[in-house]
């Protein structure tokens, strides 16, 4: 069976996006988190819908396009900027060793762009976990774990070497897609109808 391997950061809305629609490809996912802006600064990339005042305003429309072609809620979370976003990544990682990053993913991302549910601290990211039914001893206590930011930061040198210059980036094998709208190009690689 074909593994989609996707990489995506939080903070991403075509990232939210395309996860949303992952679940039509009948494929596996493997989830590979990594710190955008990090990431970013060092492969010479820019997040362009910030430096340009334009495009910011552009993208507006963009998303609410996809989002009525998805069918799936989409808002700023109201406090975007009191969220540490390595704290939800790392969330992912530690639902990963215990096999449960799909539900995980799924339910951070729609707690960020789709339900606007508290995410501030370990332990509301600890119940948006166990809503989903991710949960495990000391799971809230895990996610602030140095070990797991040392695990993110090496998450994102592998995602640098990998080709990954922003998200979502995915990869089946070694061929990479980038953006929610190459998924038909997913699609037909995998063979499966839109």
């Amino acid at each position: 069976m074909a593994v989609l391997e996707f990489y995506f950061d939080f903070r991403s809305p075509y990232a939210y996006l395309a996860q949303s629609q992952l679940h039509r490809l009948g494929v596996e996912v493997a989830y590979r988190p990594f710190e955008i802006l990090g990431l970013m600064d060092r492969v010479g990339n820019v997040p362009t819908s910030i430096t340009c005042k334009a495009k910011n305003r552009y993208l507006g429309a963009d998303l609410q396009r996809w989002m009525a072609v998805y069918r799936v809620p989409l808002q700023r979370h109201p406090q975007i900027a009191e969220i540490d976003p390595r704290r939800l990544l790392r969330a992912s990682l530690a639902a990963d060793e215990i096999g449960l990053a799909p539900p995980a993913v799924g339910a951070i991302f729609q707690a960020f762009w789709g339900s606007g549910a508290p995410l501030t601290t370990a332990i509301d990211v600890a119940a948006v976990l166990g809503a989903a039914g991710v949960s495990g001893p000391g799971l809230a206590a895990r996610i602030d774990n140095p070990a797991l930011d040392r695990a993110l930061d090496a998450a994102t040198e592998e995602a640098i070497e990998r080709g990954v210059f922003g998200a979502p980036t995915m990869y089946l094998g070694e061929e990479m897609f980038f953006g929610n709208d190459r998924l038909d190009f997913v699609r037909a690689r995998l063979g499966v109808a839109a």
